[in-house]
């Protein structure tokens, strides 16, 4: 069995951090021995993380305060793997396993995972680290025995910022579980969600932010409802909270449009919508898309920089739409309310990203199997220890 490190700075309720935690629950599934690494360990994920991965906390308000205690964890414990997301997790993972080199002899091999288009990352940032950092990516990537992207179109936008191409890999994000699916089955609470109600329900799910661009779906939504009555869920929170809430004012959708904030089980609510709607500027890959589809829902999206169009097969799972096209958007809306995609194709296509596929392929980056021969075999199998004040 092999010994693998995933490193984090928190578990917040973002994309990146939920992928983290499904690779963390494939690699303890396959036997390996899995150390789940955070600067602080706070986050609503915490609760979902499984008692056969080990917590690691490294009790650092900031994220760069981590270098020193990951460098002596990696001399220490000398997993056969490390794993990080998130741009400026993976710099603090890199510097961190080059200083180990500085001073002990470690064979761990450092992936560092893209989770986004960096390239319009840098185009909207507001402050010049989240400007600066993109910017030196190409510099320090390079010391990564892998960069796994998360869609082809991500690798590609790496490469034009300076990143070798024999350093990328394409992996697609662990998404669909059975857990996942049993997930979907839950009673929620809503009363829109209720078998009951008599309109359909229209869905989002993600960060309230400049990305997500849900101003061109409460556009679109108004339009929808001009044809038809419907109602609009929109999961998350993030700093455009209140900005939306005057939006749907000046729309008159009040009454129609609701922000229940940050739910622990979205899949219930995604499962009793009719459409799931993913609205964004810019992804990476687009998670949103293939959890609707592994609970039955059928989607739409707008064919934005990276991810969508890879997700949905070029529309044949769901329809694509332009970007900032809200007439568009609302005629995909309606189209796909009267006409849902087959429930069958969709889960099908969702299996497509199984997290026992996709942990399979990190695997294999390193020849890594739960039959490991040689120094991968010395390690015996997890203990179930969730220490959360432990620090290295």
């Amino acid at each position: 069995m092999a010994r693998i490190a995933l490193f984090l700075s928190a578990l917040d309720d973002g994309g990146a951090e939920r992928v983290m935690i499904n690779l963390a629950r494939g690699f303890a599934d396959q036997g390996h021995r899995v150390d789940l690494i955070l600067s602080q360990a706070v986050g609503p994920y915490l609760s979902q993380l499984p008692s056969t991965v080990s917590v690691i906390d490294f009790q650092q308000p900031r994220l760069i305060q981590s270098i020193a205690p990951l460098a002596r964890y990696l001399k220490e414990q000398s997993p056969e793997m490390l794993i990080a997301a998130l741009e400026d997790t993976n710099l603090v993972a890199l510097w961190a396993h080059a200083l180990a080199k500085l001073t002990a002899r470690i064979s761990t091999r450092v992936v560092v995972t893209v989770h986004n288009t960096l390239s319009e990352e840098i185009r909207h940032a507001h402050n010049w680290k989240r400007r600066l950092v993109p910017r030196v990516i190409p510099l320090f990537y390079r010391w990564a025995d892998a960069v796994v992207c998360v869609s082809q179109g991500v690798a590609n936008d790496l490469q034009r910022l300076g990143v070798p191409a024999e350093r990328c890999r394409v992996i697609y994000n662990p998404i669909t579980t059975p857990e996942l699916v049993a997930a979907g089955q839950a009673a929620v609470a809503h009363p829109w969600l209720q078998p009951d109600f008599p309109e359909p329900v229209c869905i989002a799910v993600g960060r309230l932010s400049l990305q997500k661009n849900f101003s061109l779906l409460l556009s679109a939504f108004a339009r929808l409802c001009q044809r038809r009555s419907a109602r609009l869920l929109v999961l998350g929170e993030g700093p455009d909270r209140q900005r939306l809430f005057a939006e749907v004012e000046q729309l008159g959708l009040t009454d129609r449009v609701d922000f229940p904030g940050f739910v622990e089980n979205p899949y219930a609510h995604m499962a009793k919508a009719a459409v799931l709607v993913l609205s964004s500027q810019w992804e990476g890959f687009g998670n949103v898309l293939v959890e609707a589809m592994a609970v039955g829902t059928s989607v739409v999206a707008t064919d934005c920089p990276h991810g969508p169009a890879e997700v949905l097969a070029q529309g044949r799972y769901g329809a694509l739409v332009p970007m900032d096209d809200a007439v568009a958007l609302a005629d995909a809306m309606d189209h796909t309310l009267q006409t849902p995609t087959p429930v069958r194709p969709l889960q099908e296509r969702a299996a497509e990203f199984s997290l026992t596929r996709i942990t399979a392929e990190y695997a294999a980056l390193f020849e890594l199997s739960s039959s490991s021969q040689g120094r991968a075999a010395v390690h015996p199998p997890a203990a179930p220890v969730r220490d959360l004040s432990t620090q290295i």
